[in-house]
C-alpha cells in the first residue's frame, strides 16, 4: 500500500488496530485457550492468532454492533469468535491447497512436519503426514473454540438465548455448508475445462467461500446491536457485508498474482500453479487465441511451473483483460453494497464501514 493510500485510511487503520487489539487480548485471556493440549495442538491452534493478520471479520461485526446503535463491548467474544472461525478455514485451506506459506511463515501443517521430525522422529511422508494431522486437528479445535465463545455473548455478556442459539445455528449449518461448497467447487473447478464454467458459477463460488462469512458477521453484528434477529438494518447491514466481501475474494485474486509476496504472504504464482479457476482466468481465456489459451492452460494446474512460466502466464493474465475486468467488477460490488449501508443512520462508525469497503479493493495501491 502506498503512503497516499495509507494517509487516506489512517484513520480506519487505527480504529481497526485497536478492536484487534481488543479482541486478541479477549482470546488470549480465554479459559478455552487454556485447556488446549498437548503443546503441538495448542501451538497449532494459536499459530495464526499469534502471527496476527488485519482482523477485517471481527472489526467489521464490531463495526456494525455500533452502527446499530449497539455496544462493541458486548460483542467481543462474538468478534472473537469470528476471527478464530476463520482461522481454522485458513489452516484447512493451506492443507487443501498445499500452501508453505501464510502471513510470511510456514503454514501450520509444515511448521509441523518440520517439528514432527525433529521432535519425534518423523521421516518423510510420515513427517509430512503429521504436520496435516496436526493441522486438520488444530483446525477443529478452533472450530470448537469459536463455539463457545458465541455462548459467552450470553454466559459472560447476557445476551439473550434464543439469539445466541439462532447466530450458532447459522453458523454450523448454513454458513458453514455454504464455506464447505465453495472449497470443494474450488477445487473441482480447477480441473474443468474453463469454457465449461461461466462468471455466474465463478462468482458464486467466490461468494461461498469469502462473501458469506462477512455476510454472517455484519448479520451478527447488527442483530447482537438490536438485541434481535429480524430488522431491515439487519438485512442492509448483512447485504453490504456480503457485496463487500465478495470484492474482496476478487481483490486478494488480484493480488495473487500482481501482488508481492510481503503483500499476500505466501508465494506469489501460488493460484497459477494450483490452477485457480478465478474470474481472472476465466476472462482471459475467454480472450485468448488457441496460442494464448496453450501456453496459459500449460502454466496453470503445473505444481512444477519455473518462474519463468509463472511470469509469463502472469504477463497474459493481465495483457488478456482478466485483472482489469476483475478490478471492475470488485468495484461494481462495492458500489452495490454501499447503496445498501446508505440506508444505515448515519454514524462513526457507518463512515468507517464505508471506508472499510473502499479499502478493501484499494489493498493494491
Amino acid at each position: 500500500m502506498t503512503t497516499h493510500t495509507s494517509n487516506r485510511y489512517a484513520v480506519l487503520l487505527d480504529q481497526m488496530a485497536a478492536r484487534r487489539e481488543r479482541v486478541y487480548r479477549y482470546l488470549f485471556e480465554s479459559d478455552y485457550a487454556a485447556q488446549l493440549r498437548p503443546p503441538h495442538i495448542r501451538d497449532a491452534a494459536l499459530s495464526y492468532l499469534r502471527m496476527g493478520g488485519k482482523s477485517l471479520r471481527p472489526a467489521v461485526l464490531l463495526l456494525s454492533c455500533g452502527a446499530v446503535g449497539g455496544d462493541e463491548t458486548v460483542a467481543l467474544s462474538a468478534a472473537g469468535a469470528i476471527e478464530v472461525y476463520h482461522t481454522w478455514t485458513l489452516v484447512h485451506d493451506d492443507i487443501i491447497d498445499r500452501d508453505v506459506r501464510r502471513r510470511n511463515a510456514p503454514t501450520v501443517h509444515v511448521e509441523f512436519a518440520t517439528r514432527g521430525a525433529e521432535e519425534f522422529g518423523f521421516r518423510g511422508e510420515e513427517a509430512t503426514h503429521y504436520g496435516i494431522a496436526i493441522g486438520i486437528l488444530a483446525g477443529d479445535v478452533q472450530q470448537s473454540w469459536s463455539y463457545m465463545l458465541f455462548h459467552e455473548l450470553y454466559s459472560k455478556h447476557g445476551v439473550d438465548a434464543a439469539l445466541v442459539l439462532s447466530l450458532i445455528a447459522e453458523l454450523a449449518t448454513r454458513v458453514q455448508l455454504m464455506l464447505v461448497e465453495g472449497e470443494t467447487l474450488d477445487i473441482q473447478y480447477a480441473k474443468r475445462e474453463v469454457m465449461a464454467l461461466s462468471e455466474t458459477l465463478v462468482v458464486d463460488m467466490l461468494w461461498k467461500k469469502t462473501g458469506a462469512l462477512y455476510e454472517f458477521a455484519g448479520k451478527a453484528g447488527a442483530m447482537i446491536g438490536l438485541g434481535t434477529t429480524s430488522s431491515p438494518l439487519i438485512d442492509d447491514i448483512a447485504a453490504f457485508c456480503s457485496r463487500s466481501g465478495t470484492a474482496f475474494q476478487l481483490q486478494d485474486d488480484v493480488l495473487g498474482v500482481i501482488g508481492s509476496e510481503a503483500q499476500i504472504g505466501k508465494a506469489v504464482g501460488a493460484d497459477i500453479r494450483e490452477g485457480k479457476k478465478t474470474l481472472i482466468v476465466y476472462r482471459a481465456l475467454q480472450n485468448a487465441n488457441d496460442a494464448q489459451r496453450t501456453e496459459l492452460l500449460g502454466t496453470l494446474g503445473n505444481l512444477q511451473a519455473t518462474p519463468e512460466q509463472v511470469a509469463r502466464a502472469t504477463q497474459l493474465l493481465i495483457e488478456l483483460d482478466g485483472i482489469r475486468y476483475t478490478q471492475e467488477l470488485a468495484q461494481r460490488y462495492i458500489d452495490e453494497a454501499l447503496e445498501h449501508l446508505a440506508r444505515v443512520p448515519s454514524s462513526q462508525n457507518r463512515d468507517l464501514l464505508q471506508q472499510w469497503a473502499e479499502y478493501l479493493i484499494d489493498r493494491n495501491l
